[in-house]
């Protein structure tokens, strides 16, 4: 089932649970507005390549849509439409006044250099500038991008339309990003993690981790889960698998990987099978890389008591239903990698405003928002009767559907 398919599922089994009429339904699963453009630049050769963009606004009901844009291979339309519907969803969930969206380029950037990257997002801008805004759709980054690539579409769009630092989050500090931004998705897994294992009696501390993924998300949540006590057991990345059962040295991790560009190599752990990550002996999984790897093939032998997704739709519904019945515990995306987007509207509020917090206030906000976030989630649990992942999708679904209706919308 492909991520568009899956996140459509939930949509219907949580409407089903609030007994949303069909014609509201309906509504609130078309997208807004879907743009596709092409982007032609020269190259550093001289010669010229084509490449295609997407926009999906999926929904603006509660405030200006907001979604990343990625710069990967495989981008295209399911795919951004699935990410820009679980957007909408993910800001309603974090109480956040956003709507969704989401975007990318198919491209393989590794094969790009800057120059051509900065040419490739120049003209996406250009293509796109008159359709996002500050108070209609805000992008950020996403897999392939980073605060460089929202510095170029700062400056493109300010050419049309004046200065205007609020169009983008994720920016570098320089240009009014805010700080904690980098550290915000994966500090947003810790909250999370702790707010769920305070559920169950139990503590970060002496608990046995497994991170897939150690880009910026895995990363962080592993120092971070780390500093608090956690032993991280197990981590893969692109470039191999490690592990080590007494727990591995994640600062002495984070300094080779900055230097060899990837995990592999690193000597304080035994190198292993990538995809016997998901199923390593441990008490939590975080799968913090790319979507649909966790499935049927592999989730009975998953040995995790809880999983934490960090990444979005990593969890196929067929693995769902496996791990239920295991009775695995899972926090889904929605919720658990809510805190990159809440951090991003710290930094459009920031902007808006023109006045800088300082990191402590917004680590302290952050915490604030992911608390508040789990004990409503599990309200909707208790309303309905469900798991998490139907407790966060009712969550969402009523907040964006109750502003459908007082809008007048939803008849």
């Amino acid at each position: 089932m492909n991520a568009l398919a899956a996140t459509n599922r939930n949509f219907k089994l949580a409407s089903r649970l609030l007994g949303l009429d069909s014609k509201l339904e309906k509504s609130l699963l078309i997208p807004f507005r879907e743009i596709k453009v092409e982007c032609t630049i020269p190259k550093d050769d001289g010669t010229l390549a084509s490449f295609v963009g997407f926009r999906v606004q999926h929904d603006n009901a509660r405030g200006p849509m907001k979604g990343g844009i990625r710069y990967h291979p495989e981008v295209e339309p399911d795919e951004v439409n699935a990410l820009a519907q679980l957007m909408t969803w993910k800001t309603a969930v974090a109480k956040i006044p956003y709507g969704g969206a989401k975007g990318g380029i198919g491209c393989d950037p590794s094969q790009l250099s800057i120059s051509e990257l900065e040419r490739l997002t120049r003209v996406f801008t250009q293509k796109i500038h008159d359709l996002i805004g500050i108070h209609t759709d805000v992008p950020a980054p996403d897999m392939g991008t980073g605060p460089q690539t929202m510095a170029w579409i700062l400056d493109e769009y300010s050419k049309f339309h004046g200065h205007s630092p609020a169009v983008v989050t994720g920016k570098p500090i320089d240009l009014g990003g805010s700080l904690g931004r980098d550290a915000a998705t994966g500090r947003g897994v810790l909250f999370a993690t702790e707010a769920l294992l305070n559920e169950h009696g139990k503590s970060i501390s002496g608990q046995r981790f497994a991170i897939q993924g150690f880009g910026n998300v895995g990363s962080w949540a592993a120092k971070l889960i780390s500093e608090k006590g956690g032993k991280i057991v197990a981590v893969c990345d692109v470039t191999g698998a490690i592990k080590n059962m007494n727990g591995i040295d994640i600062l002495s991790l984070l300094e080779h990987a900055e230097e060899n560009k990837g995990i592999k190599g690193f000597d304080g752990a035994d190198s292993t099978d990538p995809d016997s990550i998901l199923v390593e002996d441990c008490d939590i999984l975080v799968p913090a890389a790319l979507g649909g790897v966790i499935n049927r093939q592999n989730a009975n032998e998953i040995k995790a008591k809880f999983i934490i997704e960090g990444a979005n739709h990593p969890t196929d519904p067929e693995a769902d239903e496996i791990l239920k019945k295991k009775g695995v515990v899972i926090l889904p995306d929605i919720y658990a990698n809510s805190g990159g987007v809440t951090v991003s509207y710290f930094e459009w509020v920031q902007n808006i405003q023109g006045f800088m917090w300082d990191e402590e206030k917004v680590n302290k906000e952050l915490k604030t928002y992911m608390t508040r976030g789990f004990k409503d989630l599990k309200e909707m649990c208790m309303t309905h009767s469900c798991d998490l992942r139907m407790g966060a999708f009712t969550l969402g679904i009523n907040r964006v559907a109750q502003a459908t209706i007082i809008r007048g919308w939803g008849s």
